[in-house]
């Protein structure tokens, strides 16, 4: 059974999407939230598999609820789905950064809302590499005047061994292996894992574990949100 926690303030929404999910088989609607600040509370009491969550909504965002829910330790279990809007592309990175692990749009077809929901709980990401580096080259890298910072990313410049990383090796990624840092690339590239073992001659195996470490590493839910690190700490270049 998937759990689910509706967020949004416009009631014809909330109302649609709770009632096409609560019409599946395997999916159970256990509450709703009109607010960012009420999603939070409502998720931390709640424990939901999946928040599918609102961008635009008063008192706090779903931006800012999607950071708060994905910062709290109790609930690492519960992953969000972010509601949006054509208009609303320029809000996607800032919400993978907050921890979303995927998009919906509103006019999405029932059935697409479902899978998106069910795909979000499985743990996969809704938003490829590749799209994840072009929202970024086209959002943030412009006039940004250079990179920013990573909620959960590590900061020190040097190595868990206490020795000073290379020139080379942005100071946040210090604590990756060499090896570590070549899969992130590879990742950030828009690399399957499949692809990853065949470029650095390794099993998928070892390249998906890899990719699991480097996640846990840089406290990253999914890989969309790897590119942003590849970005923001320089490892990968604009066009690379």
């Amino acid at each position: 059974m998937t759990t689910v926690l509706v967020v949004d303030d416009q009631p014809l929404i909330r109302q649609a999407v709770t009632d096409i999910l609560d019409d599946e088989d395997g999916v159970d609607v256990v509450g709703d939230a009109v607010n960012g600040r009420e999603a939070v509370m409502r998720a931390s009491s709640l424990k939901p598999d999946v928040v599918v969550m609102d961008i635009r909504m008063p008192e706090l965002d779903g931006i800012g609820a999607t950071a708060e829910i994905c910062a709290d330790p109790l609930l690492a279990g519960t992953k969000v789905l972010i509601l949006t809007t054509f208009e609303e592309d320029e809000y996607l990175v800032a919400a993978l950064r907050a921890g979303a692990s995927g998009f919906i749009g509103k006019g999405a077809e029932p059935d697409e809302i479902v899978r998106a929901v069910r795909a979000v709980h499985a743990g996969e990401s809704l938003l490829s590499p590749v799209a994840t580096r072009s929202l970024i080259e086209k959002y943030v890298l412009p006039g940004s005047g250079g990179a920013g910072s990573v909620s959960g990313t590590p900061s020190s410049g040097e190595s868990s061994s206490g020795s000073t990383p290379s020139p080379a090796v942005p100071p946040e990624l210090a604590h990756l292996t060499d090896r570590e840092r070549e899969v992130l690339l590879l990742v950030a590239r828009g690399r399957a894992n499949a692809e990853i073992a065949t470029d650095l001659v390794i099993s998928p195996h070892t390249a998906k574990t890899h990719v699991n470490r480097i996640m846990t590493k840089l406290d990253a839910h999914d890989r969309a949100q790897l590119v942003i690190v590849a970005y923001e700490t320089g490892l990968l270049a604009p066009g690379a």
